[in-house]
């Protein structure tokens, strides 16, 4: 069973994320904050992070830059509320990015295929 960590910091939209994402069959990790993600990375080994770019602190870019530092072999799907952060050059080195929706199938969609293509390639 892959474990996902989803890093968001809207507690309602945590919920939501946590709740279909274990319906899907994964294990589910939450963080509030950019630095909390980085603790839980270290704690948890997910397989896949649901990354939201503005956060308390530490942003999700930022956040994403340790990641792929430290665990390049994590998948990482950018979540955010603001679709002009898929033109930013540093967002590109994440595996996905998606606009946010209280429709979760395409993060679900995005974050397997993601989740997939990481298999394939080790």
């Amino acid at each position: 069973m892959a474990t996902v960590l989803v890093v968001e910091d809207d507690p309602s939209l945590r919920r939501l994320y946590e709740a279909e994402f274990e319906e899907e069959g994964y294990r589910v990790e939450t963080a509030s904050t950019g630095e909390e993600a980085v603790s839980r990375m270290e704690e948890a080994a997910p397989d896949a992070v649901v990354l939201d770019i503005r956060l308390p602190g530490m942003n999700g870019l930022d956040v994403l830059r340790l990641l792929l530092q430290k665990h390049p072999e994590v998948a990482v799907v950018l979540n955010s509320a603001y679709p002009g952060y898929k033109q930013d050059f540093a967002s590109w080195s994440a595996d996905g990015y998606v606009v946010k929706s209280s429709d979760t199938t395409e993060l679900k969609a995005v974050v397997a295929g993601a989740l997939g293509a990481r298999r394939r390639a080790a």
